[in-house]
């Protein structure tokens, strides 16, 4: 019976494993098409946009309009594709930490209120994302490996040592 149970259990892990990707992409398309959606509509909507930073204390509303709306559309295009996924989710995690100070911060009076607000799960999806990456099912994967660069902590893991990567990276600073 133990016998049974372990073999389940390793057969499920495995299975868990070999899907591994899968999280990461449906978040990624799921996510970036919520950005790439909402910028367009601020983008077709700049004036009523620039109007509410303009309520909202916002310096120079029209150009930060359009900088807000062009970096969510964008960002959840690239989002969706995997592309530069690290790097979009510093600006569109910016995006959320503007609105957190100048708008939302204002109508919070206790923790409850903070941890339900939209902009900081959109935060910490964005900081997870920039943390664990798009995933193997993403143009960043495909071009890592082309590149032929490892995930830097790979080796590591295993006790192998440094990765391709992390060899280049040591090569090129120990020249200068």
């Amino acid at each position: 019976m133990v016998q049974l149970l372990t073999r389940w259990i390793s057969a499920g892990l495995g299975l868990a494993d070999s899907l591994d990707w899968l999280a990461p992409l449906l978040m990624r398309v799921y996510f970036g098409y919520f950005w790439a959606e909402t910028g367009w509509g601020k983008i077709h909507n700049l004036d009523a946009f620039a109007q509410r930073f303009v309520g909202w204390g916002i310096p120079y509303p029209y150009f930060n309009a359009v900088l807000s709306g062009y970096t969510e559309w964008v960002g959840g295009i690239l989002l969706m594709l995997g592309l530069f996924t690290r790097l979009i989710s510093i600006p569109l995690m910016f995006n959320m930490f503007v609105a957190l100070v100048t708008v939302k911060m204002k109508n919070v009076t206790g923790i409850d209120d903070f941890v339900e607000m939209d902009e900081v799960l959109y935060m910490f999806i964005l900081f997870w994302l920039m943390m664990a990456g798009p995933g193997r099912v993403s143009i960043d994967h495909l071009i890592r490996r082309a590149l032929r660069l490892g995930h830097p902590a790979e080796g590591m893991q295993h006790g192998r040592g440094p990765t391709q990567s992390a060899r280049v990276i040591d090569a090129a600073t120990s020249s200068n």
